[in-house]
């Protein structure tokens, strides 16, 4: 009985040794990605009410992990009974993303939000926005992207132990998910909560460390502008980066490019053909 106990334990420890050589080449391979997760989730995640910034900060952090329990158990069967299925909703994934970069590029450059603002200020009177509707459309945006995003995420850990036998596959996923969320979320809330910490610093009585304070507090205003810009990039590389390595025909027409112009091309590109098409819809849809 005990030296079965104690070999149930070298099993164990086997399995974990093993799980921690695959979740750290795993995050490797994902390490990209996570850097465009970050900028893209620290944008969505910018822009609300100080007293506002943590609670929905873990609303999306909440959303981030439901989205994770759903995609690693959906991404290990799929890969066990269907793999055929995973290119198809990558490519999916892909040009939803490649839409949300390119709206926010034409929006940027056509001046559509300033008139918007305009609009809205010279219409008449209507009722004042509701702020949680607008603050509950926000995390649900950022979910979605999340969402797209950790898929891209799970597939690549996948994708590093398919050779691996399933616990070591379920663990090693199911590690690197957890981190992900983690790490990005982690960082997410240091960098709104940069001008809080500066005021502290602010408040303190040594000279230097309130000009620390002060620097804090104006750099972020300049982080969210960087990060917004970095945000907007990601979300075109990551789906350009989806349709160049998940689209044969497409890898190789551009597999002479550098890879990030062949992932910027394809990603605006496919971005522009998805918003002409919804911007088409939108148009054809009735005034009520």
């Amino acid at each position: 009985m005990a030296s079965g106990f104690f070999a149930l334990l070298d099993d164990i420890a086997l399995l974990m040794d093993d799980v921690a050589m695959m979740s750290k080449v795993a995050t490797k391979k994902t390490a990209g990605i996570l850097g465009d997760d970050l900028a893209v989730n620290a944008e969505k995640a910018v822009g609300f009410r100080a007293s506002r910034e943590l609670p929905v900060l873990w609303s999306i952090t909440k959303g981030s992990f439901l989205n994770k329990l759903i995609i690693v158990p959906i991404a290990l069967l799929l890969n066990a009974f269907a793999p055929w299925v995973i290119e198809p909703v990558l490519i999916a994934g892909g040009a939803y993303l490649a839409f949300e970069g390119v709206e926010k590029i034409w929006h940027h450059l056509s001046g559509h939000a300033q008139t918007q603002a305009r609009d809205h200020l010279n219409a008449l009177p209507q009722p004042p926005e509701d702020p949680s509707s607008v603050e509950r459309e926000k995390v649900r945006s950022a979910i979605t992207v999340d969402f797209i995003l950790s898929v891209e995420i799970v597939i690549i850990a996948l994708g590093t132990v398919t050779s691996a036998a399933l616990p070591v596959q379920v663990l090693t996923v199911s590690v690197v998910a957890v981190l992900a969320t983690i790490g990005v979320y982690g960082l997410v809330a240091l960098i709104v909560r940069m001008d809080d910490a500066g005021l502290a610093l602010m408040k303190r009585k040594n000279k230097p460390i309130q000009g620390l304070g002060r620097l804090l507090v104006r750099s972020l205003p300049v982080l969210i502008k960087i990060i917004g810009a970095i945000g907007t990039a990601a979300l075109i590389l990551v789906a350009g980066g989806i349709f160049v390595h998940h689209i044969p025909a497409l890898h190789e027409l551009l597999h002479a490019w550098p890879s990030w112009l062949a992932e910027t091309a394809s990603g605006l590109v496919a971005g522009a053909l998805v918003f002409a098409v919804v911007s088409a819809a939108k148009s054809l849809k009735p005034v009520a």
